[in-house]
């Protein structure tokens, strides 16, 4: 038995019956201690839930290009067009500083961008030299169920030979347009913005027009392998930097022989170079040039830490020759 003092100061010894009462409320307690716990645990899992069930799937956003620039107004307007038709769409920017009225470079830079950005993206592309002719304006859905607001005049090329085309629509639906009073000259704030708008919106998007069974297609440069080497074309420059991006696809440059080190003899149009090939700028000292695989996977020709069309003189688009290991030309 258990003892208790009494209040002479002595102790007695407690009954078995009320030891086992008290064990057995204390085990009570306990447990209907956790089992509230695990109720309100229980509860809280379910408000969880719900509020995930609940809560509205993002809109898409919108990733714009032009070949505007930044000097005027044109990229704020369009952008303010999309925002009083879908107050809530995010807006996201490639680049404004397209070459101007260069659809190839334009096409380039989107296919580069394209895979980055998931299903159900709106990309919003103005590079437009043909503005206020018959080429239609256009919403694209390629196979990776990706959409594409832009004139049907090749951009979109290079991204429907790698991902596949699913369907076009010519935006013909003045609903889907600023109103009837279209500009001649800026179908980028009258069509393709507001189109880009409804769209992202959550919109039908086959309400904006027709389909397009046929669109135009781009026909951009190809490097050529020949049995002597490689023919290409300087295609761009990696500004600001002043590097030159050309066709030629680094697998291909490998397959010629080259080895990192190797000093590589190549001509561009008719200037002769010999330039180390090396993994990155810092291969060579600050200043000299190199030869090189882009982030892209393309040979690249740079100066480390210089800007190697300035010193070289060397534009695109210009032809560029890189001969097989150990041959010439």
């Amino acid at each position: 038995m258990a003892e208790q003092k009494t209040q002479s100061g002595t102790k007695r010894r407690l009954p078995a019956r009320r030891r086992s009462s008290r064990a057995t409320l204390g085990r009570t307690l306990t447990a209907a201690f956790s089992l509230l716990l695990a109720i309100s645990l229980l509860g809280c899992g379910a408000s969880s839930n719900s509020d995930q069930a609940q809560k509205p799937a993002a809109k898409p956003a919108i990733v714009f290009m032009t070949d505007f620039g930044t000097a005027n107004d044109a990229v704020a307007i369009c952008k303010a067009v999309i925002v009083g038709i879908a107050p809530d769409t995010r807006i996201m920017d490639i680049t404004h500083q397209v070459t101007p009225f260069s659809i190839e470079e334009g096409a380039r830079f989107l296919a580069g961008v394209t895979p980055y950005h998931p299903a159900g993206t709106v990309f919003l592309v103005v590079v437009d030299p043909g503005v206020g002719t018959s080429r239609k304006p256009l919403i694209v859905k390629s196979k990776k169920d990706q959409y594409f607001v832009l004139p049907d005049n090749g951009l979109i090329t290079p991204v429907l030979d790698r991902d596949g085309l699913d369907s076009a629509r010519e935006i013909t639906n003045t609903a889907w347009m600023i109103g009837d009073n279209i500009s001649s000259t800026f179908h980028g704030r009258d069509i393709f913005s507001p189109a880009a708008a409804h769209l992202a919106s959550g919109e039908d998007w086959t309400l904006a027009g027709p389909a397009v069974a046929d669109l135009v297609k781009l026909s951009p440069r190809v490097a050529t392998i020949e049995p002597k080497g490689i023919t290409g074309d300087v295609i761009g420059l990696d500004d600001p930097y002043g590097s030159l991006i050309t066709d030629i696809q680094g697998n291909d440059f490998k397959n010629l022989g080259y080895e990192l080190g190797d000093k590589v003899a190549f001509k561009i149009a008719a200037k002769q170079f010999t330039f180390p090939y090396v993994k990155t700028f810092k291969g060579v000292p600050v200043g000299q040039p190199l030869l090189y695989i882009d982030s892209r996977g393309r040979v690249g020709i740079a100066v480390n830490q210089g800007d190697f069309s300035k010193k070289y003189a060397v534009s695109p688009p210009v032809p560029v020759f890189i001969p097989r290991k150990g041959a010439g030309r």
